[in-house]
């Protein structure tokens, strides 16, 4: 089951109590769902637990059935034909069936648990979300340009700052950020679910800054190798030319350590010293014997 299956089956998980909000979903359904006109509703759905409360939603807000419910497996269809049950619909939500476009009806969603139920209709039927441990991605979908830009304002009102796009012929609202996403799901019932954003994020952080340690000390370890080859190299280059018997103990000292450890750190070869001495004096040393093997190029 994909997240955004798992998100609707979830919120398909809140009761129907108050016919208030029983309505204000419903109405959200209609306003995102395939056709909602004088001459039908017509929803479609592929999620199971969607497809199960939508008859259940319907008796609850406005006591009528589908005309037509789905048959077998695959798209669940359910549609409203009945000039009767249509008027109904409308005029539960003050609406024109002759109106050209469809508008938001505010007086139907005043109260806030109505604001949720209603966003969670509208999700319900035209939204979709991404796996949170992929990428951040929540949307509702319209064909109805007013409709999507009355929810944007309702959802500021709510403190949800989505963003609004034209995709072909729909009317987009989006969040990108995992915060403004598990907003949105806390709100319309899915606590569970904006949880599980909230985890794949922090998973995601966490294995970000381990990456990055991992490469920054590969990048020490590498400078690391890179200075004692350079060490080695001089402190063999004042072998050969003779030079390395006339410096004095310390010196010599280091510089046979470097030659037996050369895999060793500045802290580990700086505690082989007799006695062991600090790494900005073991620095200091190994420095002074690099530039005098330069000096015998």
């Amino acid at each position: 089951m994909s997240f955004a299956a798992e998100v609707k089956t979830e919120l398909c998980r809140a009761p129907l109590s108050r016919k208030c909000c029983a309505q204000a979903e419903a109405y959200g359904v209609l306003l995102y769902c395939n056709t909602f006109s004088a001459g039908q509703v017509r929803i479609v759905t592929e999620n199971r637990a969607f497809a199960q409360r939508l008859p259940a939603l319907f008796k609850k807000a406005f006591k009528l059935t589908f005309d037509s419910l789905p048959e077998g497996e695959g798209k669940q269809i359910f549609e409203v034909d009945d000039p009767a049950k249509l008027a109904a619909v409308h005029q539960a939500f003050g609406a024109d069936p002759r109106a050209l476009a469809l508008h938001v009806n505010f007086a139907a969603v005043e109260e806030n648990c109505c604001r949720a139920a209603f966003l969670r209709g509208a999700f319900l039927a035209g939204g979709s979300v991404t796996d949170p441990r992929k990428s951040y991605h929540l949307e509702l979908a319209t064909s109805h340009r007013s409709v999507s830009r009355e929810v944007l304002a309702l959802m500021r009102e709510l403190d949800q700052e989505a963003k609004s796009a034209q995709r072909k012929g729909n009317t987009v609202i989006y969040f990108k950020q995992s915060e403004q996403i598990e907003d949105f799901l806390t709100c319309v019932g899915a606590p569970l679910s904006a949880m599980e954003v909230m985890n794949a994020k922090l998973e995601r952080d966490l294995r970000g800054k381990v990456n990055r340690r991992v490469n920054c000390d590969a990048a020490n370890l590498d400078k690391a190798v890179e200075a004692a080859m350079v060490q080695v190299e001089a402190i063999r280059r004042l072998e050969r030319d003779g030079q390395l018997i006339t410096l004095p103990d310390k010196l010599r000292e280091v510089a046979a350590l470097r030659l037996a450890h050369p895999e060793d750190t500045l802290a580990q070869l700086a505690q082989r010293c007799d006695p062991p001495i600090t790494k900005s004096a073991l620095n200091h040393r190994l420095r002074k014997l690099v530039e005098l093997g330069r000096e015998t190029k």
